[in-house]
């Protein structure tokens, strides 16, 4: 059985399309795949605090004394990190916030970011220890960032989610965009139109692998 984790970043509720976007594409998997089971989180309505002298308390030597914030925080933090790595493919809606993701979602980031659980260091170099994932991505833009270097460049969502996530040792990260929603309705409905093409061709592609590739 997969284990999907669906994760919503956006503060646009309802009017969100990145949104939108990630519930088209867990329908679409789960159309494919109907013996998965899915869990959620809504970083908008429960973020986890931004890193903190409190909340780094996961990166304590081990047996060190920790105050009871530290403890709660930690677990905040091993709830999260296990539930990551638990899941076999990661929907994430990333709308791009000021040329960046969320920082919402970059707190989520920052707690499953954990030394010995998602990556480690060797003599040659950080290792990730969170491979065989497929994370899909809801990328939505207001304007149109993908067609020159100038926009490549001033967009720091897609490119830092691909390498965090590679950080971690994932290669199947897939991007499903929908851009330039803010420069008209005729825009907006073709940017729709493309994403939801490019959703059932990922989720399709994904969901059709051998499952070891998955649970590698």
């Amino acid at each position: 059985m997969n284990k999907l984790l669906h994760i919503d970043s956006s503060i646009l509720g309802g009017n969100s399309v990145s949104r939108q976007l990630t519930a088209q594409i867990v329908a679409s998997w789960r159309a494919a795949k109907p013996d998965t089971e899915i869990s959620y989180l809504d970083l908008a309505a429960d973020t986890p605090s931004h890193l903190s002298a409190e909340s780094l308390g996961f990166r304590a030597p081990a047996g060190a004394e920790l105050s009871e914030e530290q403890k709660r925080e930690n677990a905040i933090s091993e709830a999260l990190v296990s539930q990551f790595m638990a899941s076999d493919v990661i929907v994430v809606g990333a709308p791009l916030y000021n040329f960046a993701i969320p920082s919402q979602l970059k707190a989520w980031i920052d707690r499953v970011a954990q030394v010995g659980r998602t990556f480690k260091y060797t003599e040659k170099g950080p290792v990730g220890l969170a491979g065989g994932k497929t994370v899909i991505v809801a990328s939505t833009r207001g304007g149109v960032y993908s067609t020159s270097d100038a926009g490549n460049a001033m967009e720091h969502q897609e490119s830092y989610l691909k390498t965090v996530f590679g950080f971690f040792g994932i290669t199947d990260v897939r991007f499903v965009r929908a851009e330039g929603l803010a420069m008209g309705e005729a825009a907006k409905t073709a940017a729709l139109a493309a994403a939801e093409v490019e959703i059932t061709a990922q989720t399709q592609t994904a969901a059709n692998q051998p499952q070891a590739a998955l649970a590698a």
